[in-house]
């Protein structure tokens, strides 16, 4: 039997579309470094939140957080930087990827609309790594209908007063800082949202619940009584929380697409180095033509996803142009297939594919996640959609 091709890294051919630049080849190699680091061999991945920290600061010490917080708040936010950085990170390991694109989410709508006063309190210490950040959109009966949202805040002089929960939070438990959206009565439904930042410490703050997913992720619900903080916390005006977190999304759902392909990829290089090594019928699983056809199936799949996704970012970064119908076609399609060719993988690897353990079965547990999060495939589909009706 030949021995397994011993997996270092992603096959980076894409590098030479024209959707990057010496940058971003620049990047790919201090990521690669950075894998290649005793980062990813020290972590203990039966301790989530001790493994998230771990990675936190240890993406900050190498400057790689830089690409998710716009170098704290100097910078804009290179689309395609994040993506790329998912991506690698995604094929490593699912919590490092996951650490990664947290410090932006949480911290992208600060560095959007933030004053220069949180800016400079919040984005240097979640680029060097130093807190961890958190997103608080969703609740127990407005996930997608963010509408449908009740936890509320009211002014009360130099101060505003939040009460309700927030469910589904990643970092919820372990961040420093939280991206707030409560309701503030400005108008009905979206119109009446606004935006505030939250500290861990802020009196009235507290975790409710821990949840526990399949592939395991620091998540929580947390709650608010009558937790006061200060007016300057206010993101953006009265009422544009909504319109907020829609542009932050805007940013960081094309990443979404980005760490399923750097999942898929995964699965597809598990998938080759057994096929060529498997013995089957007197030769190798390699040479079935169904497997020839799944592997042909699922590296067509990767580009299609990929292709969308960097198409995305680029349209972002370089033309300067909206991106919501680009992006969201990007989340729908590279998710969706990362969960196919993960799933071939599996398959092609039959019994061994459902040990516990095994890579191939800890991305099938990963992916499946990605096709819910920051706007579920069916929500992804009506964004495209009304966009389209629009014109």
């Amino acid at each position: 039997m030949a021995a397994p091709t011993l997996l270092t890294g992603p096959n980076l051919d894409h590098l030479d579309w024209p959707f990057f630049d010496v940058s971003h080849k620049a990047l790919a190699e201090r990521i690669a470094a950075f894998a290649k680091s005793d980062v990813f061999a020290a972590v203990d991945h039966s301790n989530t939140d001790k493994t998230c920290r771990t990675f936190v600061r240890a993406l900050g010490q190498a400057g790689l957080l830089d690409a998710a917080t716009g170098s704290g708040g100097t910078t804009p936010i290179d689309s395609r930087s994040v993506c790329l950085t998912r991506e690698m990170l995604a094929w490593h390991d699912g919590l490092a990827d996951f650490a990664f694109a947290m410090q932006g989410l949480g911290t992208g709508a600060i560095g959007l609309v933030g004053s220069d006063e949180l800016k400079q309190a919040v984005l240097p210490k979640v680029q060097k790594g130093e807190w961890i950040s958190a997103f608080a959109l969703s609740e127990k009966e407005a996930g997608s209908d963010v509408a449908a949202m009740q936890c509320a805040a009211r002014r009360e002089g130099d101060h505003f007063v939040l009460d309700g929960e927030k469910t589904w939070i990643s970092n919820g438990g372990i961040a420093d800082v939280y991206t707030v959206f409560a309701r503030t009565g400005e108008a009905p439904g979206t119109r009446g949202i606004s935006a505030f930042v939250v500290f861990a410490d802020d009196p009235g703050f507290s975790i409710a619940e821990r949840i526990d997913v399949i592939a395991p992720h620091p998540l929580a619900t947390i709650r608010f009584e009558n937790c006061r903080i200060p007016a300057t916390r206010l993101l953006g005006n009265p009422g544009e929380g909504f319109k907020i977190a829609m542009r932050t999304l805007d940013i960081f759902r094309a990443s979404v697409a980005a760490a399923s392909l750097g999942f898929a990829r995964r699965a597809l290089d598990e998938a080759l180095t057994h096929a060529r090594s498997r013995p089957m019928f007197g030769a190798h699983l390699s040479d079935l033509q169904l497997t020839q056809a799944a592997l042909g199936d699922m590296a067509a799949d990767i580009d299609a996803g990929a292709l969308l996704t960097y198409r995305a970012a680029w349209r972002r970064d370089v033309q300067g142009l909206p991106t919501t119908k680009e992006a969201a076609m990007a989340k729908m399609i590279a998710t969706e297939n990362a969960q196919k060719v993960i799933d071939r993988a599996v398959q092609m690897f039959g019994g061994r594919g459902v040990r516990s353990g095994e890579t191939v079965e800890k991305l099938y547990r990963e992916i499946r996640a990605l096709r819910i999060y920051e706007g579920a495939t069916e929500v992804q589909k009506l964004i495209i959609a009304r966009e389209l009706l629009k014109t």
